[in-house]
């Protein structure tokens, strides 16, 4: 037996799995529990529909759920606390009556590129394409019936958040991927919002949800969300609430990445680097600046596209080995592909790909195709085939970092790597340290990913000492004997990468043409 108050549940929407994690006063997780989905293509907008959102969570808690009464013997009927985190950004715009206007426009988006250019010489500030307030404005640009009905604009997390607590709170990290954040006052921008006011004549601060800073408390279950959450009513309501957060900010409590001077990588679907800095640095277009989940400016580079090129590839040599007759375990296959590409050579022999299934805004491609190319005289086999497509998945973030790393000079003290592209030992990390340069650790608990960072956050609300800051929570009381592993790679696989790159960036107008003719 467990109890249940001494424990607390982060629960993350991610890009193509839902997952609950469960953890005790030691921080270890107790149980889990997922749900797989996929976002939509839907008249050239990439989306999720809110009533498979609605299945997605349900599941994911029943199956958590049933973990903790197989392991425990125990119904969930209570806990210490929850926190929801899920993708960041994009574009949830609701009436008074809390209908939703548009379907959910995600992050993956590339269509608001006129809204970004706009906002970005207004402010002085980048904004992305996939920020929300970039959606908005580029409704307004469009002439979008529904704009003049809007009340409340939100995120994914923060919607779950308000069906779950009916308030409109928002952790600070995923508030700075809807607008810009005052570090300073740990709220939105104030001359950002007046400037926005003079050009639109909107008071953003009518719609946007209050910002909240980590370890605050930022509401309470309802018996309604409680309803919503665990349809067989064994959930009490009266649970607090840590402030939501985006996939960014969990990743980086996950890592132990929220002091300045450090970083981590998250690498799926999409592919992120997180780094805290000092200040904030020159405006880049190629650089998102966000927060850490209590406040501090990161520099943020975003690349929509990193796995799902591999998982099709994966898909494709699963059918051959089907059509043979010798089927494959799906995760045994992939960690035997992952290991091959350490047989191939640094800079792949010849051989090129573009993983872009939708735009890319670092190299400002509006919608991508994925591309595999390669001269006659390449060494074309399975091993450079392999360590192609890991070298691509990680191409487009290295020009980015290359910005803030060796034209800004933006220290970087550790790097943590975590996601589906570390998930076999070794490989990930090494291609990884390749890109970069400098030496990638991986934590022990990389593998619990968001829903765990999201649980230690809500733990810290509920378990912080007084005045006890989130750095010093993580440090001290998380991460002090964690287990990690880091690795370095050699000279010749970062000479191999960068010849790699070279070649990459060069042949660009291939992936541009393709783009326009398929």
């Amino acid at each position: 037996m467990i109890d249940l108050k001494q424990t607390v549940m982060g629960l993350e929407l991610g890009s193509t799995r839902i997952k609950a994690v469960l953890i005790d006063r030691g921080h270890v997780p107790l149980a889990s529990g997922d749900f797989e989905w996929e976002n939509q293509l839907v008249d050239g907008v990439w989306t999720y529909s809110l009533d498979t959102v609605t299945t997605g969570i349900r599941t994911c808690f029943a199956r958590l759920a049933a973990d903790v009464e197989s392991k425990y013997g125990q119904k969930l009927d209570t806990l210490g606390a929850i926190g929801i985190s899920a993708m960041m950004h994009g574009y949830l715009p609701f009436d008074k009556e809390d209908r939703l206007l548009t379907p959910f426009r995600t992050w993956r988006n590339t269509i608001t590129g006129e809204a970004a250019e706009k906002l970005s010489q207004l402010f002085n500030f980048n904004i992305p394409q996939r920020w929300s307030i970039a959606h908005y404005y580029q409704a307004m640009l469009n002439g979008e019936a529904h704009v003049k009905d809007v009340a409340h604009l939100t995120t994914l997390a923060g919607y779950v958040h308000y069906v779950l607590t009916g308030t409109r709170f928002m952790g600070v990290g995923e508030a700075s991927g809807m607008f810009p954040i005052d570090s300073a006052t740990l709220d939105y921008d104030e001359t950002m919002l007046g400037k926005f006011r003079d050009l639109t004549g909107v008071n953003l601060r009518e719609l946007l949800p209050a910002a909240v800073p980590a370890g605050h408390p930022a509401g309470t279950l309802t018996e309604e969300g409680a309803k919503w959450l665990d349809p067989t009513g064994t959930l009490k309501p009266g649970i607090p609430l840590a402030p939501c957060e985006g996939d960014a900010g969990t990743g980086m409590a996950a890592t132990n990445s929220v002091r300045v001077r450090t970083g981590n990588v998250s690498a799926g679907t999409s592919d992120f680097a997180m780094i805290v800095t000092e200040k904030i640095p020159p405006m880049h277009r190629e650089i998102d600046m966000v927060t850490t989940p209590d406040g501090l400016p990161v520099a943020m580079v975003h690349c929509n596209n990193c796995t799902s090129d591999i998982n099709a590839w994966i898909g494709l040599f699963s059918e051959f080995a089907e059509a043979i007759g010798a089927p494959q375990d799906r995760g045994a296959l992939f960690t035997m592909m992952f290991k091959k590409a350490l047989e191939g050579e640094p800079d792949c022999g010849g051989l090129l790909s573009y993983n872009y299934f939708s735009g890319e805004g670092i190299l400002n491609l509006d919608t991508g195709r994925p591309v595999f190319a390669r001269t006659q005289d390449c060494r074309f086999n399975l091993a450079n085939f392999m360590r192609t497509h890991l070298l691509s998945a990680l191409a487009t973030l290295k020009i980015g970092l290359d910005i803030l790393t060796k034209e800004e000079k933006v220290p970087i003290d550790r790097l943590y790597g975590h996601g589906g592209f570390f998930k076999t030992p070794e490989v990930g990390q090494r291609m990884m340290s390749a890109a970069v340069g400098a030496p990638v650790s991986v934590m022990e608990t990389a593998g619990e990913g968001g829903p765990y960072g999201m649980a230690l956050l809500a733990a810290y609300m509920i378990w912080k000492d007084a005045g006890e800051t989130l750095p010093d929570y993580l440090d001290n009381k998380v991460f002090s004997s964690a287990k990690s592993t880091t690795l370095m790679a050699d000279e010749k696989d970062i000479d191999g990468f960068n010849s790699f790159l070279a070649r990459y960036v060069a042949a660009l107008p291939v992936e541009i043409k393709a783009t326009e003719v398929l």
